[in-house]
């Protein structure tokens, strides 16, 4: 396996580990084991557990540049935006990416970890006002939505669409809705994106 592979791997491997245990959390071991390789040959394609959670990152928001490009791929405007925002939702059914933004957020305590963060979410809004061609409130609201959808699937409230509080956040038929597509849709692969701007 070149070393390229097996960056690609390892990186594929802290994905899943920086999931659940965050930045403080995970150990370069266990994600050493995951990737089936040594903890020192690691340290030789990512010089630090802070390199490789950055990269993780870069990961994800990469992913989701992708999920909005191919969704509005022909559309502009509200039909552009209406189709991220489906395709987002959709996204949010791996746990794995969700849990990797949202322990982003929790990690910007680290200036290094912060300016990497807001520079993928910058990207992400300056991708959403290129292909929609929006004005700025309704690229606002836009994030504001995704925002709670990330809380509410964080919060499990996709899982029962039931809940007083579901229905409160998102109403009755959005809960219903998020519901049906988060447990419906097939988990989309993160295994590897191309970078392209």
């Amino acid at each position: 396996m070149s070393a390229e592979d097996r960056r690609e791997q390892v990186l594929s491997s802290a994905v899943i580990e920086f999931a659940s245990g965050g930045l403080q959390g995970t150990s370069t071991d266990a994600i050493a084991r995951r990737a089936g390789i040594s903890q020192p040959y690691l340290f030789r394609l990512y010089a630090t557990k802070k390199a490789l959670f950055i990269a993780a990152v870069e990961r994800t928001f990469l992913r989701c540049v992708e999920t909005f490009r191919s969704a509005a791929e022909g559309l502009t405007g509200e039909a552009a935006k209406e189709a991220m925002g489906t395709a987002y939702t959709q996204l949010l059914s791996d746990r794995t990416f969700l849990q990797v933004q949202m322990q982003a957020y929790a990690a910007c305590a680290d200036p290094d970890v912060r300016a990497a963060t807001r520079a993928g979410f910058d990207r992400l809004w300056d991708e959403a006002v290129i292909l929609t061609g929006l004005p700025e409130p309704s690229i606002h609201q836009f994030f504001a939505h995704g925002m709670l959808l990330n809380v509410a699937a964080s919060m499990g409230l996709d899982l029962d669409c039931r809940d007083e509080l579901s229905v409160r956040l998102l109403g009755g038929e959005k809960a219903t809705k998020l519901a049906g597509l988060l447990t419906s849709s097939p988990a989309v692969p993160h295994a590897s994106v191309t970078a392209t701007r």
